[in-house]
């Protein structure tokens, strides 16, 4: 009755015997400045990312000022040069929002080392208790195991008819092994509702740290989702700038543009004549052809 008291005594204080709970939290709560790290170190890529993009799209920009100025479609190169810069500008926007936010993420980062180093002197008891249990546990099993050992050595012996110096000897050694397992089973009793105690309220302490840093981080992503969201839609509106600017741009205009700019004259040599349709532009363009010094009047090509 007694070996069966014992065992199922141990059997009930058996389980999670290593007690690696809280080394496994502890270092989860270090993983959260880790994961902290990391996405600020994502933002700062995207950041120059945007960067490289911006200072691409404004090379771009100049190069439009570089292209043929000649014929109809020279005005068409302001309007790419235009929406072209504005684009740029919003990339780098971008870019000068998202360093702001890496800022914050850093300024949280140094945070959460002081909250490791405050939960750590707090959980400082935890951890005793841990290494406590830790310890008996190892005991426990080194006498349960000694303790079974020579209980079946007695047995053997009574069995086998052994010298009545052999059985109390082996009963000696038997009465002492259970004493000694008994001595730890109501160690190990105590100690663990020490730790269970503990590590109870440690674990809640762990929990409201992560609870704490997963929202602190989806406030971070949220700020970088609507900041993305926004330059998006500035760049949206710059598009449509650009769309209205060329859907306005229409071929009678560009037509219309070229003549005021490279007309030498609204009058038809010999006759006056005053233009009121740009699809007759051509009856009273002269071009000048300053290398030969010589004109040519370009006239009367088909009928009004």
């Amino acid at each position: 009755l007694e070996i069966i008291h014992f065992m199922k005594l141990d059997q009930s204080l058996k389980c999670g015997e290593r007690n690696n709970g809280f080394d496994v939290l502890y270092h989860n709560m270090k993983h959260g400045h880790l994961s902290t790290k990391d996405l600020a170190d994502f933002i700062r890529e995207r950041a120059m990312i945007e960067e490289a993009y911006s200072r691409s799209m404004t090379k771009l920009a100049k190069s439009a000022s570089n292209y043929t100025q000649l014929g109809t479609f020279a005005p068409v190169w302001d309007v790419f040069k235009t929406s072209t810069e504005k684009l740029a500008s919003c990339h780098l926007d971008l870019v000068r929002r998202l360093q702001e936010l890496i800022k914050e993420v850093h300024k949280y980062g140094d945070e959460q080392i002081k909250t490791y180093k405050k939960t750590k002197e707090d959980v400082s008891g935890t951890l005793e208790a841990v290494q406590n249990i830790q310890s008996i546990t190892q005991a426990l099993q080194k006498s349960k195991e000694n303790y079974n050992a020579r209980c079946v050595e007695h047995e053997r012996l009574k069995k086998e008819g052994a010298t009545q110096r052999e059985v109390d000897k082996a009963a000696v050694k038997s009465k002492k092994a259970t004493d000694t397992y008994r001595l730890y089973v109501e160690k190990y009793a105590a100690v663990k509702s020490d730790f269970e105690q503990k590590m109870t309220e440690t674990a809640q302490k762990f929990q409201d740290i992560e609870e704490t840093h997963l929202h602190h981080v989806k406030e971070i992503i949220e700020s970088l989702s609507n900041t993305i969201k926004e330059i998006h839609l500035q760049i949206g509106e710059v598009h449509e700038e650009f769309i209205n600017n060329m859907t306005n741009t229409t071929v009678e205009s560009l037509i219309q543009k070229f003549a005021e700019s490279k007309g030498t004259g609204k009058e038809r040599p010999g006759k006056r004549l005053k233009i009121t349709n740009t699809a007759c532009w051509l009856w009273c363009i002269r071009l000048s052809w300053i290398g030969t010094k010589r004109q040519y009047c370009v006239s009367n090509i088909g009928k009004i």
